[in-house]
């Protein structure tokens, strides 16, 4: 049995990065060795352990044959003739197909070494064409790593292009994609992501409204914008799409199965764009902004308002932003309970609450 770090850990160590995460290759084993060991086995597609003590993951060397499309369509073999070069070929970069042996040394059988130092970012084999996910994992280590001046090699972009003419995205499932998007709007040049999937002509399959040159370039300087600053995955999201109408970016959302508070924001920021690209001569009527509070649900979300307002601050409206916190500040101090004890009650009480609350906007939105 011989046990070697492998992929993140061993190209992080590499780069200086601080190392989160640490997992291993066991050759020459048996799930039932491990377990006598004391490893727990866990997952059922193939065999990965958890170390009784640090409850790293320790994953038996295999190999995976392409049985079908998509992510799941793959035979794996795993057995302990499988060495650990077999293991390293099935990985999709060469900065990822490298492993340290438990005194430090490097194995490195694809020249990642090489690649990390040439800040290349290069396809292991061919088999990297057999799993369409790629594309997108590899867009997304493109986006982590472009402040250390990493690229993709023409080689592997010509890959992936093969790929996506063959129709290989077509196979992906919503739910792959949208973990492989949100993770990218979380990396250190998210913009990236979306570059490299717009000119690969990937972005047409997966997000073809953004694909549009006047939406691509409006979102990505929405999203460079407030992934600059700590922002949620919802925030990003919303700021990606700020240019799209509304109907689109919501179907959109839906669509890629994105969570309720990415959808639910989406919706208002895009809503609100539009409104405001009405009013671009500065003026913001007072009855509009009572109804746009009440669509935002100020009242009762006003957490989801002020993330609002801090994305529609990315966009070409930002001069609108700080007019609308005045009014939202003044109007949402509106206590119902005041006006109750001054006798109002039922509709009247409803009529009083929004006469109350449109007079402080007005007061608010005041030259």
């Amino acid at each position: 049995m011989e046990i070697y770090l492998v992929g993140g850990a061993v190209r992080d160590g590499r780069l200086g990065i601080p190392v989160k995460d640490r997992d291993w290759v066991v050759v020459g084993a048996t799930p039932e060795a491990m377990k006598q060991k004391g490893y727990r086995q866990v997952g059922a597609d193939f065999p990965v352990f958890l170390h009784p003590e640090t409850g790293e993951e320790y994953a038996l060397a295999r190999t995976e044959r392409k049985q079908g499309h998509g992510y799941h369509g793959f035979t794996v073999y795993s057995a302990p003739d499988v060495t650990l070069e077999d293991d390293l070929l099935r990985r999709d970069l060469t900065i990822n197909a490298m492993a340290e042996r438990e005194d430090g040394t490097l194995v490195d059988p694809f020249n990642g070494l090489a690649d990390l130092e040439q800040k290349t970012l290069r396809h292991v084999s061919e088999a990297f064409a057999e799993d369409p996910l790629r594309i997108l994992r590899t867009a997304r280590f493109a986006a982590r790593f472009h402040p250390l001046g990493f690229t993709i090699c023409a080689d592997t972009m010509t890959l992936m292009r093969g790929m996506i003419r063959d129709g290989e995205l077509e196979h992906l499932v919503p739910e792959r994609v949208w973990q492989e998007v949100q993770r990218a709007l979380h990396e250190k040049a998210p913009s990236v992501f979306f570059e490299v999937l717009h000119e690969l002509g990937a972005l047409d399959i997966l997000m073809p409204e953004l694909a549009h040159t006047e939406h691509f370039q409006a979102g990505l300087h929405a999203l460079q914008c407030i992934g600059s600053q700590n922002s949620t995955t919802a925030q990003r999201f919303a700021a990606l799409l700020s240019a799209l109408p509304e109907p689109e970016a919501s179907t959109r959302a839906i669509t890629m199965k994105s969570p309720n508070d990415c959808r639910d924001l989406t919706r208002l920021v895009c809503l609100f764009a539009d409104w405001l690209s009405q009013h671009n001569d500065g003026t913001l009527p007072p009855e509009a902004v009572l109804d746009m509070f009440d669509q935002a649900d100020l009242w009762r979300r006003p957490e989801r308002f002020e993330q609002l307002v801090v994305a529609l601050a990315c966009t070409p409206h930002k001069q609108h932003v700080e007019p609308l916190n005045r009014a939202a500040e003044s109007a949402k101090d509106v206590s119902p309970q005041e006006l109750l004890k001054q006798g109002f009650k039922g509709k009247e009480l409803g009529n009083a609450i929004r006469n109350e609350r449109l007079a402080r906007i007005t007061q608010a939105l005041a030259p």
